[in-house]
């Protein structure tokens, strides 16, 4: 299933960094700049050739690269100071604006797309007021499953596992995750019946409760879940992209929060008090439990998604789509928004941008970016643990 998962996210991920850079690409071409090369994966190549004529122009030369996590375009002259005929640079202000953001448009419309598609065979419901026309939709709701059952507590004894999908506790049919809770709590420190379907073949086994929850781990000792999805005819489409927009909003949010977390931990830190240490530490604990980076999006989430099915490796494949388009349009070196921020600073203050100021900004923002990714690495090294 690990193995599975790793190659599936590879896959996913190239493609949309692909279509990301495919974007780019079409419109430059578009407003007449030269196409070099377009690559899938990162060097070193593998194979290459170039193409006489092509949609992306003359001579364009199409590689396979060894690091599979992605691809490239190579225009002529991508220096904002290089100036001639074909050149990335030779270009107006708002042409640049269009190619830069045509990356972002593409990965946009593309998890609508996706969205919309599953819309139709079921879309799982991921927000809590997840966007829907009631009047063309049905909910459809998975039997209750345990995502999690801790160590030497009742459910681990009873033989529960993770995946297991309770059908009756006590006698009753388990509609949802907040009447399992209830029913334990209900029946705490007796002996219960537990009916569960595992792979698709019932069984039956006697959970001994506990007696007490104060230390919140549950009289059960296991986590619920219910998976939700949402199917519609008609709507489909308006489902689709009204629900991109809501999750791009979500991720704007989400973000601002992990900023908001990480700067006022980090100020607090300073504060030398026993509580306002323990608020930080707090606070820098939610900024990076909200943080995921390759080894976790290919070690945990695509697995996690694989396991579940078609519908969401396709869901994670829309988010992290999104995810793309929403994180290229932030002014940060090196990325999409990054360049066109630079390039509109520079014709405000109305200085020539050179090609050694442009490297130095961009290089130092990749740098930043690269140990960025390496401290993320390293997080996500303990969620696998």
């Amino acid at each position: 299933m690990l193995l599975a998962g790793i190659v599936i996210g590879i896959i996913v991920l190239t493609l949309l960094v692909v279509a990301h850079e495919l974007g780019h690409a079409l419109v430059a071409r578009r407003h007449g700049t030269v196409v070099e090369e377009f690559g899938i994966g990162f060097p070193p190549k593998i194979w290459s050739k170039k193409v006489k004529k092509s949609p992306l122009g003359k001579n364009v030369e199409f590689s396979i690269n060894l690091l599979p996590l992605g691809g490239f375009v190579k225009m002529q002259g991508e220096h904002d100071g290089d100036t001639n005929k074909g050149d990335y640079g030779a270009m107006t202000f708002w042409q640049k604006t269009q190619v830069l953001l045509a990356g972002v448009a593409v990965n946009w419309v593309l998890a609508g797309v996706l969205i919309s598609i599953l819309a139709v065979v079921g879309l799982p419901k991921v927000l809590p007021n997840q966007f829907y026309l009631p009047s063309d939709a049905q909910i459809v709701r998975s039997n209750v499953e345990l995502v999690s059952v801790s160590a030497d507590m009742p459910a681990a004894k009873a033989g529960l596992q993770v995946g297991d999908k309770i059908m009756r506790f006590d006698g009753q049919p388990v509609e949802n995750p907040e009447a399992l809770a209830a029913s334990a709590a209900a029946s705490r420190g007796e002996s219960v019946k537990v009916i569960y379907s595992r792979q698709n073949v019932e069984h039956e086994t006697t959970v001994k409760l506990r007696s007490n929850n104060d230390d919140k781990k549950g009289y059960l000792g296991a986590g619920p879940a219910q998976r939700e999805l949402i199917k519609t005819t008609w709507s489909a489409p308006i489902v689709g992209f009204g629900t991109t927009a809501q999750i791009t909003l979500v991720t704007f949010q989400g973000l601002g929060d992990l900023l908001a977390n990480t700067v006022s931990g980090l100020a607090m830190k300073l504060v030398p008090n026993d509580t306002t240490q323990k608020v930080a530490n707090e606070k820098l604990g939610a900024a990076g439990d909200s943080v995921a980076g390759p080894l976790a999006i290919f070690g945990i989430i695509f697995p996690a998604a694989e396991k579940a099915g078609a519908t969401y490796v396709i869901m994670i494949a829309a988010i992290i789509s999104l995810t793309l388009a929403v994180m290229n349009v932030l002014p940060i070196p090196a990325l999409d928004g990054g360049r066109w921020f630079v390039t509109a600073l520079f014709r405000i203050l109305k200085k020539p941008l050179t090609k050694e100021t442009e490297e130095k900004i961009h290089g130092t923002g990749f740098v930043a970016l690269m140990l960025l990714v390496v401290v993320i690495t390293i997080a996500d090294i303990g969620k696998l643990g």
